[in-house]
């Protein structure tokens, strides 16, 4: 169905996003999956995570990361995903996130031009 657009996508990296699963989860309506990963781009999400540490509130921060897997697992955005049962991970044992933030930032910025590929 969509095999052909697949290959028109020129360097995707399919560690940061996968688009053949995120179009699978969606029925193939390219379309849509370009205007979700639009809103996903024009969001903050590190901003108000980063808020969340500097003032110790671990539960806005914990929150804060959950909402990002899961918004992440939706979209097939594998890497952010990872980062973010990580650091979910670490939040709920107490340790210290600020190399996994670093990561997060990372992986945040190479699924953006992953995405900016995609929806062009």
């Amino acid at each position: 169905m969509w095999e052909g657009f697949l290959m028109d996508i020129a360097g995707i990296n399919v560690e940061y996003v996968d688009v053949d699963d995120a179009l699978k989860r969606i029925g193939g309506n390219m379309d849509l999956l370009k205007r979700l990963l639009g809103r996903f781009l024009a969001g903050d999400h590190i901003e108000p995570l980063e808020k969340a540490f500097q003032n110790g509130d671990m539960e806005e921060a914990s929150r804060l990361i959950h909402t990002l897997k899961g918004v992440s697992a939706n979209l097939s955005l594998i890497k952010l995903r990872d980062v973010s049962v990580e650091i979910e991970h670490s939040i709920k044992d107490g340790h210290d996130c600020s190399g996994l933030m670093a990561e997060l930032k990372l992986a945040l910025d190479v699924t953006a031009e992953n995405i900016t590929k995609i929806t062009g």
